[in-house]
């Protein structure tokens, strides 16, 4: 029985509709085609009699490393869960990537057969560069790895001298601009002033002093005039050669001392340390608190039975004060305006093992105490495996940094980008205080230091803010409601 999909091919011409028939169950039915075909299905019946020759394109599929984070620039493989080789399905975990906050694992969004890692286990890539070769068949596994081999040659950098080299053999003088980018033009002033008297380009001369510096001799040898006296008995004067310019990388960087060792950054210290130099952008100012905590301490013993932490009782503290003064929960990114938040998000700064994060409470103002203090945990044994997910840590709107818990009394602490304040705690210590009429006392007493961006918060509204934060420590029954 004929098949009703090629009935429909009209029979007016045999020889014709004989190609034209090949022709249509070859595009019907195979795998791998060209999207560009030069006919539509309409004109099959005015097909000419010469058979058509179909371009079958092969399906090998990059995968790309991933952007995993807003600040993430680059990533490190961790390691390679499936190995080339292995099939994979749409939506499998194939490679583990390490971003500036977590590890993550990276899915395949195709099945197909993993052909060839370009970027092995330990090596790092730029967002959007591929770093797997995924085949569709298995004839395109030899395809794919070509492709992988011309990929590293091609991006491999090129073999430079040893710094000794470089330092010992003088740069040889240039006698024309080796690339085609935009050649920077030096010279020292008077030939600048010789070039404009004798209209001579200054920028069709190449220069012989140091490091390609245009002289006042190689315009007069430009103009054609015969040089000067005085640059001759100059010449004559300092006829010892110049000591051989040192090289600007041991200008830039003094020589380890012996017995030191270099550790590069991991990939999350080199976040943090772009946050930071990002931090010196805005105009912070900061402000101190002393805040009484008795009360406190006694809700803490309280509640410690039940897993409540010290962390989640000032987190929450923090976001009940930030509902009153929504001005230090906002945010400035642009510099010519700013951001009301509507969710009070605290973000708590944890030391890991090779690095800093800052997992986030969502919500904080909104959440039972209990609840708070649990997702908190969670959130701490996530961040500590290095599992957190975007939203986990990119979020907070507001920052607390606890110190006092390695009895540290006082500290300042960097305003992280793209936030408005940062809490910095101290530890709870005895105090000697005095009251009103002059009798003397001991209650315990903590400091706050909170930085805040002076573009959208100012001396006021924080001080409206600790005196809020104060309220409610000092007398913390709210937090348990």
């Amino acid at each position: 029985m004929a098949s009703p999909f090629l009935s429909r091919v009209p029979l007016s011409n045999t020889n014709t509709n004989t190609n034209t028939i090949t022709n249509f169950a070859s595009i019907s039915f195979s795998s791998s085609l060209s999207n560009s075909l030069p006919f539509r299905p309409s004109s099959f019946s005015t097909f000419p009699s010469k058979r058509r020759t179909l371009t079958v394109r092969s399906k090998i599929r990059e995968i790309f490393m991933p952007a995993l984070s807003s600040t993430m620039t680059e990533g490190k493989i961790v390691s390679w869960i499936k190995s080339e080789g292995d099939i994979l399905s749409k939506g499998e975990s194939v490679v583990v990537v390490e971003s500036d906050k977590a590890d993550m694992d990276v899915e395949t969004f195709y099945d197909g057969i993993l052909a060839a890692i370009v970027v092995p286990e330990g090596d790092s890539a730029p967002v959007g560069a591929p770093i797997g070769l995924l085949a569709e068949t298995e004839d395109e596994i030899a395809e794919a790895k070509a492709k992988a081999a011309s990929s590293s040659n091609s991006t491999s950098p090129p073999p430079t001298s040893s710094p000794a080299s470089a330092i010992s053999q003088p740069q040889p003088p240039r006698s024309k601009p080796v690339s085609d980018s935009p050649r920077k033009t030096v010279a020292t002033p008077s030939a600048k002033k010789l070039a404009k008297q004798h209209k001579v380009n200054i920028e069709s001369v190449v220069g012989t002093g140091p490091f390609g510096r245009i002289t006042p001799a190689d315009i007069e040898a430009a103009a054609g005039i015969t040089p000067s006296k005085s640059i001759e008995i100059k010449s004559n004067v300092e006829s010892a050669p110049p000591p051989p310019p040192k090289s600007t990388a041991s200008l830039a960087a003094p020589p380890p001392i012996p017995g030191s060792t270099v550790v590069p950054f991991t990939t999350m210290q080199s976040a943090v340390s772009k946050n930071m130099l990002e931090s010196l952008s805005v105009p912070t100012f900061r402000v101190g608190y002393p805040v009484t905590t008795d009360a406190l301490d006694a809700l803490y013993e309280k509640v410690k039975p039940k897993g409540v932490t010290m962390t989640a009782i000032l987190a929450k503290a923090a976001a009940m004060a930030l509902a009153q003064h929504p001005v230090v929960n906002a945010t400035c990114k642009d510099g010519k305006g700013f951001t009301y938040n509507a969710n009070v998000n605290i973000a708590v700064a944890v030391a890991i093992d090779g690095g800093l994060i800052t997992p986030v409470l969502q919500d904080a103002d909104k959440l039972d105490l209990y609840l708070l203090s649990q997702q908190w945990k969670e959130l701490l044994k996530k961040a500590r495996a290095k599992q957190l997910q975007p939203n986990e840590y990119n979020s907070g709107t507001f920052t607390l940094s606890n110190l006092g818990m390695f009895g540290v009394d006082r500290f300042d602490a960097i305003l992280p980008p793209g936030q408005g304040a940062i809490m910095a705690v101290g530890a709870s210590k005895p105090t000697m205080v005095a009251d009103a009429d002059g009798y003397f006392s001991v209650k315990s007493k903590m400091l706050v230091n909170v930085t805040a961006d002076h573009r959208i918060i100012y001396g006021a509204d924080l001080a409206a803010f600790l005196q809020t934060f104060s309220k409610i420590v000092e007398n913390p029954e709210s937090l348990t409601l």
